[in-house]
């Protein structure tokens, strides 16, 4: 049975979906000003993860990820470019599908954009005003008044007095207290018309916060499964979705019987970049696509998912070499085989020792180390066996490995690929070298086929003598 750290428990907690065998699960996405870092690619890697395991154990999963493409940030790079902002938000959301294209993940079912859900937001914040939850200021904006509403800082396991303003919340002359965070923003005059929609309380613009709670409420209801993001959105934001979502719901007098806004809060671990958080304002920041330019997109997933979705990952080129070094192990062992042939492995199967193995690790927290150990301990198995049991074995190890999208190209093409930018030998180079050590070898110059074995390898190219006569090679 599937067991899900809970943030808001702070405890693994038996996973159980209000609608038995359906998921509803709602994950905080990009902010559309720039493109996309490997901080984002870790949201989208851990939680396409999550959805093809819960799929793959039967669930029927409706998988929403949102677009904030109106904000701060947005607004002043616009302005900086000179550009429309529907014009900006255009270009990056582009790219952001153009990344997630490139690292071969599925899209959402549902990608809510901010601007289209406006009225929506709105609707919410006059019910939070209704329920004594929400004020307007003097400066224009309408702010959440959090003190007023009895079970914030129940994510963050803090007391409202050992909260401090988040790195997103701004303290204003407008607030009453410096928690209170902003539900709609008042338009302000040098900022451009396309930034701005009439409300009850004047042309503004709304909070980051309301935005999420607003999508999430009309596109899964006001109460679902699963919400997801990364470590950094746990306070404020997902603290500030909890108390406006359930705040316009049940107001100040939220009973222990009524129903969360969200069942399991999942967060996953920070990207570190020599021993540092990564982040832009330490400019320690790498994009997508240019890791991409030098890794396969299969590489930095499988680097994403050696460590635990919760443990902070330390990112660098060697780490990712080392990742790139376990793929090859593994379709090093399915390329002795002619896969074809084979009968997939079902995951319904638990008297197969790997396939249980393997789901006892998923089912623990999404285990995906562990679950990756079980590929290296099968793919060491393929490498003892003979005959019928070794494509069995390595039929179980493409199936398994392919619940975590790995393991479905052609063995020979990834082990004779490369890093993308590298200046090695070319396939028809190597070829020609390999042509060259067999004719050493028919000479009987064995000291020039070695020779050229040797030079070769210095490359980083192996070859490999197969029974027949054939040579087949991998880069290192």
């Amino acid at each position: 049975m599937l067991q899900i750290y809970n943030t808001l428990s702070r405890s693994k907690q038996l996973f159980k979906p209000i609608v038995p065998g359906k998921v509803k699960m709602y994950v905080c996405g990009m902010t559309v000003y720039d493109f996309c870092h490997i901080g984002h690619a870790r949201v989208m890697i851990v939680f396409d993860m999550v959805v093809r395991w819960l799929r793959a154990s039967g669930y029927e999963v409706i998988y929403v990820r949102n677009i904030t493409d109106i904000d701060d940030k947005i607004i002043n790079r616009a302005i900086e470019n000179g550009e429309p902002i529907s014009a900006l938000t255009k270009r990056f959301i582009d790219a952001m599908h153009a990344d997630s294209d490139e690292l071969g993940l599925m899209h959402p079912d549902q990608e809510p954009r901010a601007t289209d859900y406006i009225a929506k937001m709105q609707g919410m914040i006059g019910k939070l005003i209704e329920n004594e939850l929400a004020y307007q200021a003097d400066d224009g904006d309408v702010n959440f008044a959090v003190r007023l509403f009895p079970n914030y800082g129940s994510l963050s396991g803090k007391s409202l007095d050992e909260l401090n303003a988040g790195e997103r919340v701004v303290i204003s002359g407008g607030k009453r207290d410096p928690l209170d965070f902003a539900l709609w923003k008042s338009a302000k005059p040098e900022e451009p018309v396309d930034t701005r929609w009439k409300s009850p309380w004047g042309e503004g613009r709304p909070g980051w916060h309301i935005e999420c709670s607003a999508m999430s409420c009309e596109l899964l209801g006001e109460h679902f499964d699963i919400h997801g993001g990364g470590a950094d959105l746990q306070f404020p934001h997902h603290e500030n979705e909890i108390a406006q979502s359930e705040g316009a719901l049940y107001g100040k007098d939220r009973k222990l019987e009524d129903a969360p806004f969200v069942n399991y809060w999942m967060h996953n671990g920070h990207i570190r970049v020599n021993e540092e958080k990564m982040s832009k304002s330490l400019g320690n920041f790498f994009l997508i696509r240019d890791v991409l330019k030098s890794f396969d997109p299969e590489v930095l997933r499988f680097f994403m998912l050696k460590a635990h979705y919760r443990s902070p990952i330390n990112y660098s080129d060697a780490q990712l070499e080392e990742a790139r070094a376990g793929l090859v192990r593994l379709y090093t062992a399915l390329a002795q085989v002619t896969l074809s042939q084979a009968v997939k492995a079902e995951l319904t199967d638990l008297q197969n020792p790997w396939v249980m193995r393997f789901t006892q690790a998923m089912n623990d927290d999404f285990n995906t180390p562990e679950a990756i150990a079980v590929l290296f301990d099968l793919a060491s198995e393929v490498n003892r066996t003979q005959g019928d049991e070794k494509l069995v074995l390595a039929s179980t190890l493409q199936s398994l490995g392919g619940v975590l999208n790995f393991l479905q190209r052609d063995p020979t093409s990834f082990l004779q690929s490369g890093t993308k930018d590298e200046e090695g030998l070319c396939p028809a180079m190597i070829d020609e070298q390999i042509a060259a050590r067999v004719a050493a070898k028919n000479a009987k110059d064995f000291a020039q086929a070695d020779s050229i074995r040797k030079a070769l390898l210095a490359q980083g190219i192996v070859l490999e003598d197969k029974p027949g006569g054939i040579t087949e090679w991998r880069r290192a």
